[in-house]
């Protein structure tokens, strides 16, 4: 991946009140055209997903990368989805993401010479019996690596069909990086607690539940995690039960196995919005996922109580990093031809990766 260098935010946009900045967005959108197109992430602040052309979860925004012609992308969202939407388009698109270190710590729980070593020791151990699955918060590496394999992307909307798709061509799956997602989505088509394992990265060690066997091991978890998914607990749920026992609780399968099962549903971003959607008036429901996101639905369905399962919960804080300012100061740079930011997979990463993306997005 290559990128311009790294330019701080000029001080004069920090002290720019909120009408200028917006007045800016609002004046390169305009300028721009067709020819700008702005894909925002669910989880981004609500001053800066005004601006966004299309509002979508990872798969979503993936799917309408693929087809967009404009030849500037300005993501407002994480790294990886960037990287995502630059493999996903032409050569001739450029791709900005307004602050670099609009990062995901998940993403970066499994970095490529670790994965590697990993195949290496698991390979050696159960021979040709693994297909790599990465969820799509991962690296373009990562994607590259399994898409190099035989293996393909999932995202939490996918997650089932993926893992189904996976285990029919071999007789055991390495999911990378988040366990949790990977644990809740192979426990809901029924493989058992004990046929998982996890692959610790740092001790280089395989980790299996007490009495487990080796040769009975079908899903091997790497041992990633969301840092906002995990600080949801059962004691919350529990909590809850006590003093609003009517309260419906619905988490995102980011969460851990015991708060999946100690909830009353549980689903992807799109099925987090879609079950809010269609739920009746005057119901009451605790959300377990991102504190934009919460707000945001609390705002949309004032017919319904809507709040977070963690009341102290705050925003995600890399996906927060994308701002007004930094919005502000991109478009102004490009509208001197100046691609601040630009993220650009190297083509043979990119080629793999495609392979990767492109068989998840063919089982959507």
């Amino acid at each position: 991946m290559t990128f311009t260098a790294i330019r701080r935010l000029p001080a004069q946009y920090r002290e720019m009140s909120n009408k200028e900045k917006i007045s800016r967005i609002v004046e390169a959108k305009r300028e721009f055209g067709s020819d700008l197109f702005i894909p925002g992430h669910h989880y981004q602040r609500e001053d800066v997903i005004q601006f966004a052309d299309v509002t979508g979860d990872s798969l979503q925004l993936a799917q309408v990368c693929e087809t967009r012609t404009s030849p500037y992308i300005v993501f407002c969202g994480v790294h990886f989805m960037a990287e995502t939407a630059d493999i996903l388009t032409d050569t001739e698109q450029r791709v900005m993401l307004p602050d670099l270190n609009a990062g995901c710590s998940m993403a970066d729980m499994a970095n490529i010479s670790q994965t590697e070593r990993a195949w290496e020791t698991l390979t050696d151990q159960f021979g040709d019996t693994i297909l790599p699955l990465t969820y799509v918060n991962s690296t373009a590496a990562i994607k590259a690596f399994c898409g190099e394999r035989g293996g393909a992307c999932v995202t939490s909307s996918n997650s089932g069909k993926m893992v189904r798709w996976a285990l029919a061509q071999k007789q055991r799956l390495l999911f990378l990086p988040d366990q949790h997602l990977g644990r809740n989505t192979a426990a809901d088509l029924g493989i058992p607690l004990h046929d998982m394992a996890v692959w610790n990265p740092i001790t280089h060690e395989l980790e299996l539940a007490d009495g487990a066997r080796v040769e009975d091991i079908q899903v091997i978890l790497w041992k990633g995690h969301c840092s906002v998914h995990e600080k949801f607990t059962v004691g919350q749920i529990e909590e809850l039960r006590q003093t609003e026992p009517e309260t419906n609780v619905l988490v995102h399968p980011e969460c851990t196995y015991e708060v999946v099962q100690a909830a009353d549903y549980a689903g992807s971003t799109h099925h987090i919005i879609e079950r809010l959607h269609t739920a009746a008036p005057g119901t009451s429901w605790a959300i377990g996922t991102e504190m934009n996101l919460v707000k945001r639905l609390a705002a949309q369905h004032t017919d319904k109580r809507v709040f977070s399962l963690n009341s102290n919960m705050c925003p995600c804080l890399t996906m927060n990093r994308i701002d007004l300012e930094h919005l502000a100061w991109t478009l102004d740079l490009l509208r001197e031809d100046v691609y601040q930011f630009e993220i650009s997979v190297p083509e043979d990463i990119a080629d793999s990766a495609r392979i990767a993306l492109r068989r998840m997005l063919e089982n959507a």
